[in-house]
């Protein structure tokens, strides 16, 4: 025991699952089972009618499937029968031809059919030794007796197939695997735990016997009554549950203790079934062991199965495989103990669901993504530099229609220059190759002074520079705001402090006087 909690730790206790053995917990009513632990199936058919006459047409099958009493009872009965029948009808065939009354004489000229049969015993041990081929030499047959010729030979053909049948029969029955099966074991108890991450049904399995099962293939029934959406009532409904058909882990090789799992997964009919559940369900696991026995070749199938209160939540099979000097042993005595571990108490559905619930923390990354995905959504067109002309009143109606039309097709190539400005918090001035070429040759020739007007200042939200692509015009802030009063942006031809013709040139403002 000591070793056993040095390898699983301190938590575990071993449980031991013998059903000799007592336990606190209270005893719950014994309901009647689909099969029994032994294999034998709790089935019996009545009101059959006339349909029993089926049984007499498969004889050989319906003999073999009888009990021993009553298979020796028939046995006896049938050579039994045969003699006396047979034994009977030499009798009568010397009573005929009149033997029985010449049999004591001393005439030596008559010759009876069988000699010195003289009544019913002679008769019957004349049969028994034609029959056994003793041949004592006493009692034979003569060449004078036709009918006990042919006789004679019926009696050998009917033997024969009388031996043929019943010693069959005895045969069968004595070579038959069902006894193959009691040194197939299964544990007493199938347990629930978790296995790779997943919890999973298991029991176990073992084979007593040197000779292995040839081909051993393991499957499992779900009898559970159940009722359909349309009402329909199913009592015993069979459902397979798969314990490795598709990868192959239902084929065997049992040469020692095996542990077999069912996974429960969405397609598992345990699927919805808790610690909780388990306490209220009405279930039975019937596991079907076959094989090909290894010494006679046949057809072996073990069968057990295991109710509701057999299935422990939480438990694990005790090892019983040890390593010795040349050789594995397996300790027996632990087949059926099982040890406590650690296992959630919830079902797999609602352990599935509750890790689909999103979780609370990812609600304000959410919400933050989507106003900056808003933000970037906003685009800040150029038209806003001329807000603060409009709100003049339009100054530049004043100016003369063909600056009008110079400032209109330059407009396009303005806003275009002013979104490639830099995004760095100084401002950025703007050279005079971005204006019309009427107004280059003006500033030029007005000296480095009207170069300075020229300025051209980057357009701010809040405290940010809007001076890069559009994509990038969006404040980190939550809440993005423009600035109260737009920053003045100074070109040739707006102003933010006085009206637009005075930062003309002397002699632009003159003609603009004239008109």
């Amino acid at each position: 025991m000591a070793a056993l909690r040095r390898k699983f730790g301190e938590d575990y206790q071993v449980v031991n699952t013998n059903r000799a053995t007592t336990f606190a917990a209270p005893v719950k009513k014994k309901r009647q089972r689909f099969v029994d632990k032994n294999g034998r199936c709790n089935v019996q058919h009545g009101n059959l009618g006339g349909e029993s006459s089926r049984y007499l047409s498969d004889l050989f099958t319906t003999l073999v499937d009888l009990k021993w009493r009553w298979n020796l009872l028939i046995f006896t009965l049938t050579y039994t029968i045969a003699w006396l029948f047979m034994a009977s009808m030499w009798w009568t065939i010397a009573y005929i031809r009149g033997d029985i009354h010449h049999g004591h004489g001393h005439d030596p000229s008559y010759t009876p059919c069988v000699a010195n049969v003289y009544n019913f015993p002679s008769a019957f041990l004349f049969f028994i030794e034609t029959e056994a081929t003793i041949g004592y030499g006493y009692r034979y047959i003569t060449e004078k007796c036709p009918e006990g010729i042919i006789l004679f030979l019926f009696q050998s053909l009917m033997g024969s197939i009388v031996d043929a049948f019943l010693i069959g029969c005895m045969f069968i029955k004595m070579s038959q695997p069902k006894k193959r099966a009691e040194t197939l074991m299964f544990s007493q108890d199938a347990v629930i735990s978790q296995r790779d991450g997943k919890l999973c049904l298991m029991f176990r399995v073992g084979n007593l016997r040197n000779s292995h099962m040839v081909s051993a293939q393991i499957r499992c029934k779900l009898i559970k009554s159940r009722q359909t959406p349309e009402g329909e009532f199913l009592p015993l409904d069979q459902c397979e549950l798969d314990v490795g058909f598709g990868t192959g882990a239902d084929q065997l090789f049992l040469v020692s203790p095996l542990t077999i799992c069912h996974e429960i997964n969405p397609k598992s009919p345990f699927f919805d079934l808790s610690q909780r559940s388990l306490m209220n369900e009405q279930f039975e696991i019937v596991v079907i062991l076959e094989g090909i026995v290894e010494t006679t070749g046949m057809t072996c199938q073990a069968r057990t199965s295991y109710t509701e209160d057999e299935v422990l939540w939480g438990h694990r099979f005790l090892p019983v495989m040890s390593l010795e000097e040349g050789f594995f042993r397996v300790d027996y005595s632990q087949f059926h103990s099982t040890f406590e571990v650690p296992t959630p108490p919830y079902s797999v559905k609602e352990h599935e669901e509750k890790n689909a619930l999103p979780s609370p923390l990812s609600t304000p990354t959410h919400t933050l993504n989507e106003s900056h995905g808003a933000r970037r959504d906003r685009v800040f067109s150029v038209d806003c530099i001329n807000t603060s002309e409009d709100r003049r009143g339009g100054a530049g109606g004043r100016l003369p229609s063909k600056l009008q039309r110079m400032s209109s097709s330059g407009k396009d190539d303005l806003q275009r220059k002013v979104l490639r400005l830099s995004s760095q918090h100084s401002e950025k001035a703007c050279s005079t190759g971005d204006l019309p070429l009427k107004l280059q040759r003006l500033s030029s020739s007005q000296g480095p002074e009207m170069a300075n007007q020229l300025e051209l200042k980057a357009l701010k939200v809040g405290f940010e520079p809007m001076t890069q692509s559009t994509g990038d015009l969006y404040e980190p802030s939550l809440t993005p705001t423009l600035a109260p009063a737009p920053v003045p942006v100074y070109s040739p031809l707006l102003s933010a402090g006085r009206r637009p013709e005075d930062n003309l040139p002397a002699k632009l403002r003159r003609m603009n006087a004239d008109r």
